[in-house]
Parts: C-alpha cells; structure tokens; sequence
C-alpha cells in the first residue's frame, strides 16, 4: 500500500501587498491637498492600477480617498462661491512709526479690514456650472416649417448647365 502524502494547505498567489493600514491616514491627507489617484499612486511608489486594487479591497482606504477629495471640492467651492459674490475679512497692517528727535521707531500693529469686490468671472464659471441650461455659452436654435411641420423644400441649384431641383 502506497504512502498519502499529506495535503498542501492552499496559500494565495502572487507577491504579498505593499498596502498598510496607515495608507488610510495619508491617502486621506493627501487628497485634501488636492491629489488625484496617480499623484496617490506616485506618492506611495506604486502603479495607479495598485491604487485601484487597495480602492476595491480595502473599503477604510477608499473611504478615505473620497473623504479628503469631497473635502477638499467643498473648500474650493466655497472659495469661489464667496469670490463670485465678494467679501472682507479682518487684516493687520504693520507700521514702522517714528518717534521723533531720532529717538528710532516703533512697530505698530493697525487692523483693518479688507474687501474684495464680486469677481465677475468666478460668477460666470459658478452660474455655467450650477445652471448650465440657463447659463451656456451656446444656445440650440432649432428651425421648422409651417405649424411646426417639416421645412419644405422649393427651388433648385445650377450646377455648371445641369440644373438640379431641391
């Protein structure tokens, strides 16, 4: 009687993954700075296709990625809204101040406020892309005939002596 040999456990294939758990964390922090997955990918020093591995496998990772990219649209969104629509803010202006009889100077700290006008172009691109039904650049004409019907051909075109009707 023939000897068993004992059953091979089954391990998974393939190299064993770069991907760590404080991945997450600097994903995160990454993408509220404005980094799109290959900035990701390069950051990490792998391929975008690795990016998009992790993204599927490790549902903490992908949270994160959207996260920080939602994160980061709303503030620029709402930095264009408020520069579409003008604003102020606190400011300090700092003063060098003499003190007379050369005695030297003083630094003086004078607050003020700061106002930026509406900027005409940020409102433009806000409108075009909130309505753009309303605020497209090109507009759709559309022509018809009598009673809203087809548009009836008459006449013809002369082509070198042949004369072709429309």
């Amino acid at each position: 009687m023939a000897k068993k040999k004992p059953a091979k456990s089954r391990a998974k294939g393939g190299r064993p993954s770069l991907y760590k758990d404080e991945f997450a964390t600097q994903a995160h922090r990454l993408c509220l700075l404005g980094a799109t997955d290959v900035q990701v990918a390069e950051f990490f020093g792998v391929s975008i296709s690795t990016v998009d591995k992790w993204k599927q496998s490790k549902p903490v990772f992908l949270q994160a990625i959207k996260d920080g990219k939602e994160q980061a649209d709303a503030q620029v969104a709402h930095s264009l809204y408020r520069r579409a629509l003008g604003y102020s803010h606190k400011a300090v202006k700092i003063l060098t101040v003499p003190r007379g009889g050369n005695q030297g100077s003083d630094i003086e700290e004078v607050p003020y406020i700061e106002r930026y006008p509406p900027d005409t172009t940020a409102a433009i691109f806000w409108l075009k892309n909130r309505r753009p039904d309303e605020w497209r650049d090109r507009q759709q004409h559309e022509l018809t005939g009598k009673d809203g019907g087809p548009i009836e051909h008459r006449g013809s075109i002369t082509w070198g002596t042949t004369e072709i009707p429309l």
